[in-house]
């Protein structure tokens, strides 16, 4: 969710005092990488997993702040509209049974969760974009009722002087005006984190980045937005087109985007992340928050209003060190609680060759190409064709066949993750990379076979989805 704040409306001297104190935790930043006071342990990982709360007639339903607080479990919050959650996982090593523990947890909290809506006469579904949302859900009096989002809204639009408009051309095209950030509460989706070391950080970021177009075509699970079919997944550019913003002081908007796949591999170090925010970054949010302090308050608010598509951020260790975590948040929401964790497990390892690599040999893409192959991904799913190694051209759902998932057992053996959890999970990706039976496809299919509406068509994800099984493994009719 992001941390919460006092107000939601400031001075331009809450702006000034806001970048000094930001300025002064950048600065602390780069002495604590510098003299080798942050965490250059183990690698730890945890995940966050955004769902939608709908009723019985399948729409969304506004109800998260009684939900929350019947739920009442610290490991379940708000998010920005009424009708989503986050659920998150408590941080695990990266190693053993790593994936079977998580899965554990994780449908644990699940049931917990799913019981407590249905008290409420409601259900929990995990999908990238709900498909009976309708432009009237997507409303201001829809929002959380938090300080943090209105002010979030309020600034996101004074800066860009101008309405949100929404443009994606896919299978269909859909073309609206919007003058809140709504929108983007269509989009949903897993966010996988890593604590990594951070004398490595910066190699596991590149890492990440290249590992992007596999993640977002095997995860696709966003099609439909309004009634119109766009890209296999869509919560791309809802995304990145909802929260675009304009530069300081009414500057005209750059090439550098609040949401985007980023402008570079980190050369260096991490800590040039970081950097960038401080650049090149407006700011949104310009709370007061005592005196800059090496618990880096500022820059951790700062960098929670920046959604690079992988992104660095600032935590702490159990005995106060601060630590490097890269968040990779390119895959929807969904299917189901085992497709969630074979995808961690899939872009754990991946992310984990693919850096060991890097470290060798630096990247062995070009950044422009793998930022082109993202896109493809997103637009096309499993059958898009994307440059890999060596400008090979190739099908990506042959590519993560052929080479990534042994590129990610690989990197899973490094972890030392048990054999058990290497061979459900990579068979579960396999199976899925094979009948290309993504939560998209899945969706797109049974509409085509079926001729159902949303409604009805939700209904039976949500009916599989409570079944438990792989969405590799869901009938159509």
């Amino acid at each position: 969710m992001g941390q919460e704040i006092a107000k939601s409306r400031f001075s331009s001297k809450d702006f000034d005092d806001f970048h000094q104190n930001l300025t002064t935790e950048t600065n602390f930043l780069k002495q604590t990488i510098e003299q080798k006071r942050c965490s250059d342990s183990t690698f730890v990982s945890g995940l966050e997993l955004e769902a939608w709360l709908i009723n019985q007639q399948m729409q969304p339903a506004p109800i998260n702040k009684a939900y929350l607080s019947a739920l009442n479990h610290p490991l379940a919050t708000a998010e920005l509209a009424k009708f989503n959650i986050e659920l998150n996982t408590t941080p695990l090593l990266l190693s053993g049974e790593v994936f079977n523990q998580l899965q554990s947890q994780l449908q644990q909290l699940w049931d917990a969760a799913q019981t407590q809506a249905e008290k409420q006469n409601a259900a929990l579904m995990m999908i990238g974009t709900l498909p009976t949302t309708q432009q009237s859900d997507l409303t201001l009096n829809n929002m959380s009722d938090l300080n943090r989002y209105r002010a979030l809204n309020e600034q996101i639009l004074h800066s860009r002087g101008e309405p949100i408009h929404l443009d994606i051309t896919g299978v269909e095209h859909l073309k609206l005006e919007y003058h809140d950030v709504m929108l983007e509460s269509a989009a949903t989706s897993l966010q996988l984190h890593t604590k990594v070391p951070v004398s490595i950080a910066h190699h596991y970021y590149n890492a990440s980045i290249i590992a992007s177009a596999p993640m977002v075509a095997l995860c696709a699970n966003s099609p439909y937005l309004f009634g119109k079919y766009l890209w296999h997944e869509s919560r791309i550019p809802v995304f990145e087109q909802a929260i675009e913003t304009g530069g300081y002081d009414g500057a005209a908007r750059g090439p550098i985007k609040r949401v985007s796949f980023g402008s570079c591999y980190a050369k260096e170090s991490i800590f040039e992340c970081f950097q960038e925010n401080l650049e090149h970054f407006p700011i949104l949010l310009p709370a007061t928050l005592g005196k800059a302090s090496d618990q880096f308050e500022y820059l951790r608010l700062h960098n929670g209003t920046i959604w690079r598509w992988n992104r660095p951020l600032v935590g702490f260790d159990d005995d106060g060190t601060p630590h490097i975590r890269i968040e990779h948040r390119t895959p929807a929401a969904g299917p189901s609680i085992v497709d969630t964790v074979a995808n961690a497990a899939f872009y754990h390892g991946l992310a984990k060759n693919l850096s060991d690599e890097t470290i060798s040999s630096g990247p062995q893409l070009e950044f422009s190409q793998a930022k082109d192959n993202f896109y493809q991904a997103a637009r096309h799913g499993l059958d898009s064709h994307i440059t890999w190694f060596d400008s090979e051209h190739v099908r990506i759902s042959h590519l993560i066949i052929n080479e990534l998932i042994p590129r990610a057992i690989a990197g899973l053996e490094s972890f030392n993750v048990s054999n058990k959890d290497i061979n459900f999970y990579m068979e579960v990706i396999e199976h899925r990379a094979q009948s290309k039976q993504t939560g998209c496809f899945w969706q797109h299919q049974y509409r085509q076979n079926t001729g159902a509406d949303f409604a009805q068509m939700t209904q039976q994800y949500l009916l599989n989805q409570q079944q438990g099984l792989p969405v590799s493994r869901w009938e159509l009719t």
